[in-house]
């Protein structure tokens, strides 16, 4: 793969990952807030924390969505630059 190819392709695909991702982040809050209606976003990071969010009917699901997201996002990016010639770090 070329390096502009690489370069192109991430950066079509970093917005529409943010996106997705920010659209899932919100649907798993507003989720959340149903069964425990004052949890916040950081909160959701230890959402193992609330019993509450296990008895919930759909949160781990839309949770997992959300994990998923992030990981084919780390991946695509991790496959993407491991595709470009490797660069030295700039001098300090």
């Amino acid at each position: 793969m070329k390096e502009e190819t690489a370069e192109e392709m991430l950066a079509l695909a970093h917005p529409l990952f943010e996106r997705m991702i920010a659209q899932q982040q919100a649907k798993v809050l507003r989720l959340a807030r149903e069964a425990v209606p004052n949890i916040g976003p950081e909160d959701l990071r230890n959402a193992h924390d609330f019993p509450e969010l296990r008895e919930h009917p759909t949160f781990e699901y839309e949770d997992g969505i959300l994990a998923g997201l992030i990981s084919a996002q780390i991946a695509l990016r991790a496959e993407l630059k491991g595709r470009l010639p490797h660069r030295p770090p700039p001098a300090a």
